[in-house]
């Protein structure tokens, strides 16, 4: 094992640029896959903690006739809530229009309890309010309504008769999440003031459970936990990993590629080298490890490389973060302004044992030609 140390340090040393090359762009490859990977676990991680924090709780009951993804299903999508439930946040989601500067523009009304801990809604903005119809609504709601905190506003619903009626709102908070389910197009009132315009007293589309809940069956009503809800942002997540992994794959077989091309360069020029080992008593599978360990080498110096100047680039990459486009954050999924990278054991680990299995494959492909290869030959100078 000396023996193959001692004359792989020398030999990719002695080759200079072409080690430099080689090694650098494995390192290249360490540093990239890192950083994107870390960004997307970095998302995945975001996204479902503000979902938790200010939509799904620790889970929702939602009544079996209400889909949160149909519209045409808040119409009869509720019901009585059920007595004796305790750990439970009740909403109820009713249709209306506003008028701002004249305008028209479509709104959901959602009704929650003022009292509640189950997610980080300002709720308690509207308690005790001096106004008549306090609302809140979130960033992407007063954006697209050009509305201020202060302002009024005229909206018309329809109550549980089916007749219309109007009057005038005003907006006491605008809250700032990265959930755009809980913002766009959504106005946040009390419950109990959204039952007395509608008439639709002591109903409930959906509750949001909090840490004391603990699920019993309720008949007409389903419960949706953690894992359910979260299921489409980490659907999502896959597919963009996937997407990215043809980057990944490219980077590492750019890489691969150099070392396979200096090996098979390597064994067909240095055959007398190999002849004049095999001439001594080295075994062939000897030389075999040698020219294997001297590829394998290149992934070695290449992580201590991506370590040098890779550290304090992902080290700083995870500390400004990654900006989005705002065209981005109006997607429709939960999306901060920054995402940071998160940089795990398992993810920097996993990455470097993968490039170094597959720098020691690649390294060993061009060196089975040594088992077929004849000394004499070799020595004479005689290329095979």
């Amino acid at each position: 094992m000396k023996l193959a140390f001692t004359l792989s340090i020398k030999n990719i040393f002695g080759a200079k640029l072409r080690t430099f090359l080689n090694v650098f762009v494995l390192s290249f490859s360490f540093v990239v896959i890192i950083g994107l990977k870390g960004v997307m676990d970095g998302w995945d991680d975001q996204a479902r903690r503000d979902s938790i924090n200010w939509q799904f709780g620790q889970g929702q009951l939602i009544h079996e006739d209400y889909d949160p993804l149909d519209s045409f299903t808040i119409l009869d999508g509720k019901g009585p809530i059920p007595e004796n439930i305790s750990g439970l946040t009740p909403i109820l989601v009713h249709q209306a229009s506003i008028y701002p500067q004249g305008r028209m523009l479509g709104a959901t009304i959602k009704g929650i309890d003022l009292s509640q801990k189950s997610v980080l809604l300002p709720t308690k903005a509207l308690i005790n309010s001096k106004y008549n119809y306090p609302v809140i609504i979130g960033k992407r709601m007063a954006e697209s309504s050009k509305l201020s905190i202060g302002d009024e506003v005229l909206i018309r619903w329809r109550d549980k008769n089916g007749t219309y009626d109007a009057n005038r709102i005003t907006v006491v908070d605008i809250f700032d999440s990265n959930v755009p389910a809980i913002d766009s197009g959504q106005i946040w009132m009390s419950i109990e003031t959204l039952w007395e315009i509608t008439g639709l007293n002591n109903q409930a589309s959906f509750f949001i459970a909090d840490k004391n809940y603990k699920h019993k069956p309720i008949k007409f009503w389903k419960f949706n936990s953690q894992e359910e809800l979260l299921k489409p942002i980490s659907d999502l997540v896959a597919q963009k990993n996937g997407s990215q992994s043809v980057i990944y794959f490219l980077l590492l077989t750019i890489a691969l590629l150099a070392i396979f091309d200096t090996q098979v360069l390597s064994v067909f020029r240095r055959q007398s080298e190999i002849g004049t080992y095999i001439a001594l008593g080295m075994t062939r599978q000897k030389v075999i490890g040698i020219f294997t360990f001297e590829g394998s080498l290149y992934s070695f110096i290449a992580l201590i490389l991506a370590t040098i100047y890779g550290f304090p680039l992902l080290a700083w990459f995870a500390d400004v973060g990654f900006a989005v486009p705002p065209a981005d954050q109006k997607m429709g999924i939960p999306i901060a302004d920054k995402i940071f990278p998160i940089f795990g054991l398992k993810l920097v680990f996993g990455t470097i044992f993968l490039v170094l299995f597959a720098s020691t494959i690649v390294s060993f492909l061009p060196t089975r030609k040594i088992s077929k290869l004849d000394p004499i030959l070799a020595l004479k100078g005689k290329k095979q």
